[in-house]
Formats: structure tokens, C-alpha cells, sequence
């Protein structure tokens, strides 16, 4: 089945630009340095199904003109990833029964795959700091946010994508997440057919950065739209 991915956001917790700064990136004037918190929209039969809730989610459902959401999964409970929960409230108006909203065991009830109108919705431990989260593959593709470092045995569930998108907040080491050279790493083992990276900082510019990435790695932006088959 033939499916949609739209980036509904591909910036860090704090977006960018970010409050109070005077950098390069944050002043650019190009649209794809503006970044709201991260979360991903995914369009199949007719169905719509968001990958967490930002506290951006109002201004990027009116941007992408979101007029229903069937189910939400989300990674885990940080604020950039839930805080957009109330503003699904608008969409619950004229439904039969309510949104239903999917989690880690501690949050809500994802201990295993989640079927959605057709489509698989398969969990992907992923480490985060020192707190394990779920990324997910449905398809040929998975989403992985949030991570510093994958457990071995989840890349078993990483082989034959088309699209895989990671974590790789900036170049310089963090302890929670992800950097661009450790990203490329997870891309060379997975060997995805196209890769894209997502949750970045204000220290790589769009531009400059993708100039220095391979061919099938590109940094995400707020609005990409990306068809594969899930």
C-alpha cells in the first residue's frame, strides 16, 4: 500500500531559530532552517496517523491543513514529543469516539506491534541517555528519534528500508542524542535506500551540511513529503 511521510517537524526541543540567539542559523532566511519540535505525519488509505504530539502541532496542522487524525503513537513522554496533546482536541469534535493515543507500557499500552487500519506499527528500542524509548518501522520505513545509541538487537528490525530517519542533533558529542558523524555510522550498517536526519539543532545549516553528506543522506525539514510503501 502506498503511503505519505510528512515531516511535520525536524528541529530540536528548544526549535529553531532558537529564544535569545543571534547565530547564522537562527538569523538564515532559508525556509528549511526553520525548525519546529520533531514529529512526523503518515497518510495510507485514507487514514492519518502522527508519530507524537509537539507543543508546534497547532501551527503544523494549520500548515499542513490537518482536518482529522485517526491514532497517534508516540516515542516517549519529553515535553517537545507530547505537549501538542491538548491541540488534538479540535480534530475529536466530529469523530465517532475518541483518538485513540498509543504508548510505552509506563505511559500507556505498546508492548509489541500495533496493527492500524492495515497497516504495522512495529516498536524499535532505542536508547535515549540512559532511558530506553521506541522508535518505529511501519513498512519500508522507520523513525527514530531520540537516540544516542541502538541496542544490537534492534537493528534486525533496521534491514531491507527504503526510508530510515535518525537522530543526529549537531556535531559536537551529546548525552541524549545522537551526532551526524554517529548517525552516518547507523546509516552505513543499515544500509537504507534513503536517509534522512531529523531533531537538529541551530548548528547545522541546512545547506552547508547536506553539501558535506552523501547522496542518499539529507537533513529533514519541517514539510518534507516523502511517498514509499508501507
Amino acid at each position: 500500500m502506498r503511503a505519505r511521510l510528512t515531516v511535520l517537524g525536524s528541529g530540536t526541543s528548544m526549535g529553531v531559530p532558537t529564544i535569545g540567539c543571534d547565530c547564522a542559523v537562527c538569523r538564515s532566511t532559508d525556509p528549511r532552517d526553520k525548525r519546529t519540535r520533531p514529529s512526523i505525519m503518515i497518510e495510507y488509505g485514507g487514514r492519518i496517523v502522527l508519530i507524537d504530539t509537539t507543543p508546534d502541532f497547532r501551527e503544523q496542522a494549520i500548515r499542513e491543513r490537518i482536518n482529522k487524525v485517526d491514532a497517534v503513537i508516540y516515542t516517549h513522554t519529553h515535553a517537545d514529543h507530547i505537549l501538542g496533546i491538548d491541540d488534538l482536541r479540535p480534530l475529536s469534535f466530529h469523530r465517532a469516539g475518541k483518538i485513540p493515543l498509543y504508548a510505552r507500557p509506563e505511559s500507556a499500552e505498546i508492548n509489541g506491534m500495533v496493527e492500524l487500519f492495515g497497516a504495522r506499527f512495529e516498536p524499535i528500542a532505542v536508547i535515549h541517555g540512559d532511558t530506553e524509548i521506541y522508535g518505529y518501522r511501519f513498512g519500508s520505513a522507520a523513525y527514530l528519534t531520540d537516540h544516542s545509541d541502538i541496542p544490537e538487537r534492534s537493528f534486525a528490525q533496521l534491514k531491507d528500508l527504503d526510508i530510515l530517519f535518525l537522530d543526529a542533533l549537531r556535531h559536537k558529542p551529546h548525552p541524549t542524542h545522537s551526532t551526524v558523524e554517529n548517525s552516518l555510522r547507523i546509516v552505513e550498517r543499515a544500509k537504507p535506500k534513503r536517509a534522512f536526519f531529523t531533531h537538529i539543532c541551530h548548528d547545522l545549516g541546512h545547506e552547508a551540511t547536506n553539501a558535506d553528506l552523501p547522496p542518499n543522506v539529507r537533513l529533514s525539514y519541517d514539510g518534507m513529503k516523502l511517498d514509499f510503501e508501507i
